[in-house]
C-alpha cells in the first residue's frame, strides 16, 4: 500500500490531472471543456442528430457493431487504464473493458429488438407504436464502472438513434476519453461527443437544449438533475444510491450466504451501488454467520489494483476513505463492535485503502446504517425471525436492491415483501437477460437495459388509421 495521502484528483484552470488512487502517481492529463463551449457541442448534435435518427435501426446498429474489432483489439490497454485511473484490481478492470466490447453486438441486437414498431388492432382501428429517438442526450456517468456505465448509457442511446454528449466523472476521465476516441473510429462526426470536467460542465450540460438526461451517481445530485430538468420538462433516467439489505433467514445455506457476503460487501472496495451494506440474520445462526463472513473477509487480499492476486483495490480518493473511516468511528462511539478491520480514522492507515471491516452490535439511529456507505463494510444485526427482517429491511429511503437467503419457498415470500427494485433470492440481485435494471422510491428514476429500459431513451408515438372494412363479397 501506498504511504500517500494525495486525492486522486488534482484540477488546474484547464486541465485534470488524474490519479492512481492506489499510489498517488499522476495517470495522465486531460484538457476540461470549457463551458461557453458546451452549447455550440449541442448545436454540433443537434445537427447531427437529424442524418443519424434518420437511419434506420438495422443501419445504425451495424454501424455501431462495426467498432467492435478496434475496441477488441485496445480492451487490454483501455482496461488496465481503469486499473490505474479508478483502481480496482486488473483482472476486473480488464474484464470490465473486455466485457464493453464484446457486449456491443448484443446489446445492439436487443435494443433493435425492443424498437421495432409493434402494431395493435382492434375491430375499428389500426395503430402503429413507434420508438422514435429523443434527440440530444446527456450522459453523465460515475467513476465506479466507468466503462460499464458509459456502455449501459450510450450504446442503447446511439442505437435508438440519439446522439450523445458523455461527461464522465472527473475521477476517471482519461478511460473514458480513449474508449470515445475508438468508439467515434465508427461513427460519424459529433454523434458521440466527450465532455471533460466536473459538476460545472455537468450543470451547463443538464440546463441546454437537450431532450434527455442519464444520470447514474449519488441521490443529492440526481435530485439536483431532476429539478434543473424540470423547467423544460426534459426526460431523464436516473439510477441513485442504495443501502441494499441482506436477509439471511434460519435454515439458509450459511457458508453460500457468508461467501456473497463477503463479495458482496466488499468487491470494488465497497464502491458499487448494489453493495450489501446492511445484513439481517435470523438470531439464532447470527453467530455461526459472523464466523463464516470474518473467515472470508480475513481471506480476501487487498492492495494496489496492479498487482497479482489482489482482489480488494482502494478507495476511489481521500474524501471517500474519510467519509468512510467516519461512518465506522461514529458507529463505534455509539456503541458498535468490530469484529474485523479498523475502528475509524486511527487505524486507517495511509493512502487510500481503508481495511475490510465487519460491524456488529448496531441499530437504525447510526449513519453508517441508514446512509449509504460505499465501502467496504458489511454490518451485522441479529433479528428476531421474517417480521422482524422484512421490517428491518424496508426501514431505508433507498430502494435499489436486496437479497435473500433461506429455503427456497420462505425466501420468495419474503422476496415479495421487499421494497427494492431488484430482489435475489440466494443469489444476487441480476436477472434473466432482458430483465430491467431498476431501482424503487430514492434509488431510480425510471431504468435502463432489457426491453423496457431500452425504450426509455425515446419517444413513444401512436400512428393510427381506421381498419379495413371486410368484403361484403
Amino acid at each position: 500500500m501506498s504511504e500517500t495521502t494525495a486525492p486522486s484528483l488534482a484540477l488546474t484552470k484547464e486541465t485534470i490531472v488524474s490519479l492512481d488512487p492506489a499510489t498517488g502517481e499522476p495517470v495522465g492529463e486531460i484538457e476540461m471543456t470549457p463551458v461557453g463551449l458546451i452549447p455550440q457541442m449541442v448545436r454540433d448534435a443537434k445537427a447531427a442528430q437529424r442524418s443519424w435518427g434518420a437511419l434506420s435501426l438495422e443501419q445504425r446498429a451495424e454501424i455501431l457493431k462495426s467498432a467492435v474489432p478496434r475496441m477488441s483489439e485496445e480492451a487490454g490497454r483501455i482496461g488496465e487504464l481503469l486499473t490505474r485511473e479508478m483502481g480496482k484490481p486488473k483482472p476486473q478492470g480488464v474484464g470490465e473493458a473486455k466485457y464493453c466490447a464484446s457486449g456491443i453486438t448484443d446489446e445492439v441486437d436487443a435494443v433493435v429488438a425492443a424498437l421495432r414498431p409493434e402494431i395493435l388492432e382492434d375491430d375499428s382501428t389500426v395503430t402503429t407504436l413507434r420508438f422514435d429517438p429523443y434527440g440530444v442526450v446527456a450522459a453523465i456517468t460515475p467513476w465506479n464502472f466507468p466503462l460499464l456505465m458509459v456502455f449501459q448509457s450510450v450504446i442503447p442511446a446511439l442505437a435508438a438513434g440519439n446522439t450523445v454528449l458523455l461527461k464522465p466523472s472527473e475521477e476517471t476521465p482519461l478511460v473514458a476519453r480513449e474508449w470515445v476516441k475508438v468508439f467515434n473510429e465508427a461513427l460519424p462526426p459529433n454523434v458521440l461527443q466527450l465532455v471533460v470536467g466536473d459538476e460545472r460542465q455537468g450543470k451547463a450540460l443538464v440546463g441546454s437544449p437537450i431532450d434527455l438526461v442519464v444520470f447514474t451517481g449519488s441521490r443529492e445530485a440526481g435530485k439536483h438533475i431532476l429539478r434543473e430538468a424540470s423547467g423544460g420538462l426534459k426526460r431523464v433516467i436516473l439510477e441513485l444510491g442504495g443501502k441494499d439489505p441482506m436477509i439471511v433467514l434460519d435454515g439458509a445455506d450459511l457458508d453460500a450466504a457468508a461467501t456473497f457476503a463477503a463479495r458482496n460487501s466488499f468487491r470494488n472496495a465497497g464502491q458499487v451501488c448494489v453493495s450489501t451494506e446492511r445484513i439481517y440474520v435470523d438470531e439464532k445462526i447470527v453467530d455461526d454467520f459472523n464466523a463464516r463472513l470474518i473467515e472470508k473477509a480475513a481471506g480476501m487480499k487487498q492492495g494496489p489494483g496492479m498487482e497479482a492476486g489482489v482482489e480488494v483495490g482502494p478507495m476511489i480518493n481521500r474524501q471517500q476513505k474519510d467519509h468512510v473511516l467516519g461512518q465506522i468511528e461514529s458507529a463505534v462511539r455509539d456503541g458498535a463492535k468490530v469484529l474485523l478491520g479498523c475502528h475509524g480514522p486511527a487505524d486507517g492507515g495511509d493512502g487510500n485503502f481503508v481495511p475490510l471491516t465487519v460491524l456488529t452490535d448496531l441499530n437504525h439511529d447510526m449513519d453508517i446504517m441508514s446512509e449509504e456507505t460505499f465501502g467496504p463494510v458489511a454490518c451485522v444485526m441479529p433479528v428476531r425471525g421474517r417480521d422482524d427482517a422484512v421490517r428491518k429491511a424496508n426501514d431505508t429511503r433507498f430502494g435499489l436492491a436486496a437479497s435473500v437467503w433461506g429455503t427456497a419457498e420462505t425466501a420468495e415470500e419474503v422476496a415479495a415483501q421487499l421494497t427494492a427494485g431488484m430482489i435475489g433470492v440466494n443469489q444476487g440481485c441480476g436477472g434473466a437477460e432482458g430483465s430491467p435494471w431498476v431501482g424503487a422510491m430514492e434509488s431510480g428514476y425510471g431504468w435502463h437495459s432489457g426491453k423496457y429500459g431500452h425504450r426509455q431513451f425515446c419517444q413513444v408515438r401512436t400512428i393510427s388509421r381506421a381498419a379495413a372494412k371486410p368484403s361484403k363479397d
